[in-house]
């Protein structure tokens, strides 16, 4: 890698970890900086879910109380989640760079529409929970077979899926969340390293600076508004988007 390259991942990752802190969305331009500088679609893709993980991990861990506080859903959904991460990733594999190739761009225009739609798709506070049914269950299973296999607005999707299922407090939804996010990403990290796609030198680039911006984001989050920040990430999303429509 030449430092212009180390410098541009760096970048990315940093920024990442700041608006996964304020809004979400730090795929985007982890996965975006990765096919900039050459490296192959299904494994900028599989690199991603490593570089996002750590951030996950604490999440969940900030979110201990809430997750332990129902345990039985925490564990049915995670289980759930494991298979149909799986699913994901394994069918990420079968694909060869140019069948993916040609898919992404769909894929980045529905997560960016997922990600500018987030707002409106935010549970809001009921104070009343409900357990999760078969509806749940099942939108659960497919959201985590997108997670393993594109995870770009999959907390989004899983916030959606989850306030429609059992309602109840936001926090709460957010700790399940991050937890059911961190089981999606272990389970498809270890079928991507396993198939030997991981790009390691550019995740190990990104991961402290991931780290570091995840960090930073609280401070940023003082100080520019959510909204100024989504709507970068949109236009990130779109102008890849379009980037891949036009090359693919």
């Amino acid at each position: 890698m030449t430092i212009l390259t180390i410098l541009l991942l760096a970048a990315a990752g940093f920024l990442s970890g700041v608006v996964n802190a304020i809004a979400g969305g730090g795929t985007f331009l982890t996965f975006g900086a990765m096919t900039l500088t050459g490296v192959p679609p299904i494994s900028a893709n599989a690199t991603s879910s490593v570089t996002q993980f750590p951030g996950y991990v604490t999440s969940a861990l900030a979110y201990r109380k809430e997750i332990l506080a129902r345990p039985r859903e925490a564990v049915i959904l995670g289980l759930i989640s494991i298979i149909g991460s799986l699913g994901g990733a394994l069918i990420l594999l079968s694909l060869s760079n140019p069948s993916f190739r040609s898919l992404v761009p769909w894929l980045l225009l529905a997560a960016t529409a997922i990600f500018w739609a987030g707002p409106y798709l935010r549970p809001k506070s009921t104070g009343e929970h409900r357990d999760v049914g078969f509806g749940g269950m099942v939108g659960q299973f497919v959201t985590s077979i997108y997670g393993g296999f594109f995870g770009a607005g999959m907390g989004i999707m899983m916030l959606a899926v989850l306030g429609l299922a059992t309602g109840g407090d936001y926090h709460r939804l957010n700790a399940l969340k991050n937890f059911i996010a961190m089981v999606i990403a272990a389970i498809a990290i270890v079928v991507f390293a396993g198939g030997g796609v991981v790009a390691w030198p550019e995740a190990l680039v990104m991961i402290p600076a991931g780290a570091l911006g995840g960090y930073s984001g609280v401070w940023v989050a003082r100080r520019v508004p959510q909204g100024i920040i989504r709507a970068l990430v949109v236009a990130v999303g779109l102008f890849l988007t379009g980037y891949y429509f036009v090359t693919a």
